[in-house]
């Protein structure tokens, strides 16, 4: 399984929020554990100003690449701007292109950060620059590769970025499963929303995915599936409302990744988010739905 990763996926934020050094400590650990070789990590292309430009506004992606957005922009978006999360910004997004061409070709692909789901055309917002989920699908789109495409989102934010992006879009079919009582206060319409209570655990929370995953393919047969498989679904995430365990989200990430080796559905994963402080919990997280994602490659 080839997994996409670069130096450029982390830039310094001095005491900030963002668990930035996740990016260079998940790859290290992979490799130090022996569940990717050097050899199944690529390094991703730059997103190009055409791929930014079929989903996001002109003057923003200008102002944003120029470092001319305005303040209340960039407390909106959360984060502080620099050339360097430029570069970032624009490498997440060709990670996510790239791991959607890989699995078109090998079933499954991860990209080791994106997932940026708060996105809008014309903004970002919750540390999210340009959304790279509906940028690859639509490369592909306009390639000819693939033309219907199911995101599955299960950060405990919803996808509100992606379900503005989608809600015209009848060739993509957008379900989030997140946190009612969470961010954004203000919540986009989704192909499906499911909105759970603060502190739903294991038990409910697999019960019901378990339940939808195949209802959507009964409602949709799409080309691709992306998963945002962010784990600040964790009981004590900072910024999460819900209480699964490790062994939850496991189970979680082995739910979605044989529910698309059943349907035969190409495969793409990305990070998304996690904001716990303990920062080794975290890595561990995001390590697991790697690991798991591997086996399932390979079955």
């Amino acid at each position: 399984m080839h997994a996409f990763t670069s130096a450029r996926y982390t830039v310094p934020l001095a005491h900030h929020s963002y668990p930035m050094d996740k990016y260079r400590l998940v790859p290290e650990r992979l490799v130090a554990e022996g569940t990717l070789t050097p050899e199944e990590f690529i390094e991703p292309e730059a997103a190009t100003l055409d791929d930014l430009l079929r989903v996001h506004t002109p003057a923003y992606v200008h102002a944003f690449i120029n470092g001319a957005l305005t303040r209340p922009a960039l407390l909106r978006l959360g984060l502080p701007w620099s050339p360097a999360l430029v570069q970032r910004a624009l490498a997440v997004v060709g990670g996510t292109i790239g791991a959607a061409e890989t699995a078109l070709r090998h079933g499954v692909a991860v990209n080791l950060a994106g997932g940026t789901h708060h996105a809008f055309a014309d903004h970002g917002e919750g540390y999210c620059i340009f959304n790279d989920l509906v940028i690859s699908l639509r490369r592909l789109r306009a390639e000819g590769r693939a033309r219907r495409f199911l995101i599955v989102d299960l950060d405990v934010h919803q996808g509100n970025g992606t379900a503005a992006l989608c809600r015209a879009d009848h060739e993509v079919f957008t379900f989030s499963m997140h946190a009612a009582n969470n961010y954004p206060a203000r919540k986009e319409q989704s192909s499906w929303d499911i909105a759970l209570p603060d502190g739903t655990g294991d038990e409910l929370y697999l019960d019901i995915l378990s339940r939808v995953l195949p209802q959507i393919l009964a409602r949709f047969r799409p080309d691709l599936l992306l998963y945002q498989a962010g784990v600040d679904v964790l009981a004590g995430d900072r910024f999460g409302k819900l209480a699964l365990t490790m062994d939850g989200v496991a189970q979680r990430d082995r739910l979605v990744c044989e529910f698309a080796s059943r349907a035969g559905l190409p495969l793409v994963i990305t990070l998304g988010g996690g904001y716990t402080r303990d920062l080794h919990r975290l890595v561990e997280a995001h390590c697991q739905t790697v690991r798991i994602a591997k086996a399932a490659s390979t079955k």
